[in-house]
Order: C-alpha cells, then structure tokens, then sequence
C-alpha cells in the first residue's frame, strides 16, 4: 500500500507556470502588434467606463433599459481586464509565464465574465420584449427591484457555473514539459489538453457550461426576437414598426458581435486542431478584444440620449 502511494505521488505532476504566446509566427513585430491593442483596450476602456458615468449622473437614463446597458458595460470592463495584464506583458516585454494558480483565476473570471455577458444580453432581449409588447407596463414590471434580482441572479449564475472549472483542473496529471499555451491568456479548453490524463470530465464539463449559459441564452434571445416580430408585425403602421425595430438594432448588433466569435472559439478548439496556431489565436483575440469595444461604439451612435450624456460629461470635463 505505502509503495503504491509513493509511486502515485512521485507520478503526478502539476507545472510550476504555463508559457504564454502571443501571435505565432509574428513575435519579432509584437512590439508593432502592441499598438492597436493597446489602442483597443484604452478605447474600450474609456467607452465602458463613459457609458457607467452617464448612466450614472443622467438621472433621465436611471430606466430599465440603461440599467442593463450599464450591466453590459460593466461585464465589459470585466472581461477587458482579465486579459489585459497578460496580453500585454507578452506584447510588450516578452514576459510570458503565469503561475500555475494564476492562470486557473485568470480563466475563472475570463469565462464568467462571458457568461455574465450572455446573460444581461439574454437580459436586454427580455427589456426589448417588454418594451414592445407591453409598453404601458414597462415601468410597472421591470421595477428597480426586478433589475437588481436579476443583476444578482446573473452574477449567481456565472460563479455557480464556472465555480468547479479550476479544480476539475488542479486533479489532472500534467506532462512535464507540455506548458506551452495557445494564447496569451488561459483558457479552460487549452489547459486541460496540456493533461497527460483522462480529460474526458473537463471535456463533458466545458460542453455542459456552454450548452447551459451560451447555447440556452441565445435560444432563448431568439425566442424574444420571433416574439418581437410578431408584435410588430401586429402593429398598424409601418412608422411605428420600424420605430419599434429600431428600438433593437443596437441590441441585435452586441449580440452577433458577442456570439459569433464565441461559436467560433468552440469550434475551433472542438474540431480545428489542424488549423494554423495564429488563426486560433486571432479568432480568440476577436472574441475577447472586440466586443468590449464595439459595443460602446454602437450604442453611443445608435442611442441619442447616451451620446448626449457622454458629450455632456466631456463637455464638464474640459470647462472645469
């Protein structure tokens, strides 16, 4: 018995830290590569951070609508910084380790703030719903109290979800030597296959994880959408239906920009092993770079009374 312990300790092995990378096959140029990240992270940054302010000082935007939209700015925030350090300290100064137990928090609070995000958009489609379809109602159902519930059942959610993610890891046996991520950040899907174990676990997990968070939410804001329509469609003039369609468009757009790279990462960490390194690493640099910068973009060209607010904060800004 005591030998058989021995051996079992003696052969398993969890590495000191993971070797990052950045853009495979550019690294010579990722001093150059540096400047439009940078540039991105300060845009979203600074727009995420605006939209929280003027959402925040306006009290004509305390409504239900821009409760969620400040939701959806925050959880950018959220996901900025979570790939922020790292990203850059490989772009920037070739630093490329990250501790063992780092990466584990690194990838917990990446994949909860994707799940947060899926869900205030899941959110938001409820609003628009409500809104059209019932916009005498509005107020009276999607109180204060409604919108901090369902801020709390979001956050629940994401922590409940992604909470045994990292010690489903911590258990595998890791191959010496095989500590060379795909990315400059840690993803659960390339750690696990640094495993020389049986992954088939993780594997049953991380599929359990995206089909109950992503895959449910974007049925569901399907759902709302076709329940959209068909209140529209019911609506007798055509000035009022594009009104009501417009109301959306900004929505519409944060959600193809969220979940059509989240589809792609899936797929390609599930069946694209002979693609190139570097279109994995672009294809997850667009999941987790663009959307925190678009989506203050749209909504600050499509929504007038955000863009006036923001204008206002900066105008205040520069006179005091």
């Amino acid at each position: 018995m005591l030998p058989s312990q021995s051996y079992v300790n003696i052969t398993f092995f969890q590495p000191h830290s993971f070797l990052m990378i950045g853009i495979p096959g550019l690294e010579a140029v990722h001093g150059w590569i540096s400047i439009p990240f940078s540039s991105m992270y300060t845009v979203a940054l600074t727009g995420n951070c605006l939209i929280l302010l003027a959402v925040g000082r306006t009290p004509t935007l305390h409504q239900p609508m821009y409760y969620f939209l400040s939701m959806l700015a925050l959880t950018d925030v959220g996901l900025t910084l979570s790939t922020l350090p790292t990203t850059l300290a490989v772009l920037w100064f070739d630093r490329r380790l990250i501790g063992f137990n780092a990466c584990l928090v690194q990838m917990f609070f990446l994949h909860s703030f994707s799940v947060v995000e899926s869900s205030v958009l899941l959110a938001m489609s409820f609003d628009r719903f409500v809104a059209i379809s019932n916009p005498l109602r509005y107020a009276a159902i999607l109180t204060n109290n409604v919108i901090i519930r369902i801020g709390l059942a979001i956050v629940a959610r994401a922590t409940l979800s992604l909470f045994p993610g990292p010690f489903l890891l911590k258990r595998l046996n890791f191959c010496p030597g095989n500590n060379l991520l795909s990315h400059s950040f840690c993803f659960h899907a390339d750690i696990m296959k640094r495993a020389c174990a049986d992954i088939t676990v993780n594997i049953l997990y991380g599929l359990y994880v995206v089909l109950s968070t992503v895959g449910v939410d974007s049925l569901l804001i399907v759902l709302s959408y076709t329940l959209i329509l068909h209140t529209v469609m019911g609506l007798a003039s055509p000035r009022e239906r594009v009104r009501a369609l417009n109301t959306c468009v900004s929505h519409i757009l944060a959600v193809l920009i969220f979940y059509i790279p989240v589809i792609g990462v899936s797929m390609i960490h599930r069946f694209g092993r002979h693609l190139p390194h570097i279109v994995h690493a672009l294809i997850a640099y667009v999941y987790l770079v663009v959307p925190p910068v678009l989506n203050p973009i749209i909504y600050s060209v499509k929504s007038k009374p955000i863009r006036e607010a923001m204008f206002r904060m900066l105008r205040e800004k520069r006179q005091g």
